[in-house]
């Protein structure tokens, strides 16, 4: 049975009506568990119609029900993340979307995807259990909401956009901190002016990527050089990040943080953020 005779439907770009009904479900969701979705807002308002299928859609009686969206950062590994509407949990909404996001993984040539479930979510765990998944990671989703905490600033270290001439340096940095290499780095970065270099006295030691949407902001693939962490190095950068959003009108910043990654954590907490949810992800094997 194909995913339309299944009542659902598959999307490479969702039109604003749709995006507004993912939304809506999105609301009544939290509202029943609490928490949040980690549903990368920025990435479904972004899709490209070139692309393959990117989202699906669960209807009953023309009203969605439920949602499941693939992520795929850079180049990188999978991501799948969804919901079903509290009134229709347990009818198999969400084991049949996730068959169908693994099936158009699979045509995308994986073996293997990452399920994004909220931390404590009993059926994103079930779901999870049944796919004989097996635990990867969880992280901290941290906010600030106010200034960063006060503190020196080292005159060495600078920030500079990042252009695709520095796609090596950007790769090599990430691989030294998070032990992996995103592909497609100098096109990323062509197109994107939020990545920067972290330079002290003009050599580069550490990289970050800023987002601002709707009055959010958001700090990923921070890395400082394993050698100079300790330093303050990181603490400087992200407070100047940090008060650099929100002159831009961010009403706060957030971030994740593996949960075992206690140096981080500790710097994160330390600059004024605070924990307000968590993810955990499931590695699941695409048949």
């Amino acid at each position: 049975m194909t995913v339309a005779e299944a009542g659902f439907e598959a999307h490479r770009q969702l039109s604003p009506e749709q995006l507004d009904e993912v939304a809506g479900l999105e609301r009544r969701v939290v509202a029943a568990d609490g928490g949040r979705l980690k549903l990368e807002w920025g990435s479904l308002r972004a899709r490209s119609e070139t692309a393959g299928v990117n989202d699906l859609l669960a209807r009953h009686e023309g009203e969605m029900v439920g949602f499941a969206g693939l992520y795929q950062f850079g180049g990188g590994e999978i991501e799948i993340a969804g919901m079903v509407d509290p009134a229709y949990r347990g009818r198999g909404v969400g084991a049949r979307l996730l068959d169908a996001a693994l099936a158009e993984a699979s045509a995308r040539g994986r073996s293997e995807v990452l399920l994004v479930v909220p931390s404590g979510s009993p059926g994103g765990r079930a779901l999870a259990a049944r796919r004989a998944a097996r635990l990867d990671h969880r992280e901290h989703r941290l906010v600030l909401t106010g200034d960063p905490a006060g503190g020196p600033s080292d005159p060495r270290v600078s920030l500079r956009r990042a252009g695709g001439a520095d796609a090596e340096t950007v790769l090599g940095l990430l691989e030294g901190g998070f032990g992996f290499r995103p592909p497609g780095m100098a096109e990323q970065l062509d197109s994107d002016a939020r990545t920067l270099l972290v330079l002290l006295d003009g050599e580069p030691v550490g990289t970050l990527r800023l987002t601002l949407e709707d009055g959010v902001g958001g700090v990923y693939g921070f890395v400082v050089r394993p050698d100079l962490q300790g330093r303050g190095i990181g603490r400087d950068v992200l407070r100047r990040a940090c008060r650099w959003l929100r002159a831009q009108g961010a009403r706060e910043v957030g971030l994740e943080v593996a949960v075992d990654n206690e140096r981080a954590l500790g710097l994160y907490l330390s600059t004024g953020f605070a924990a307000v949810a968590g993810e955990e992800y499931w590695r699941v094997e695409v048949a």
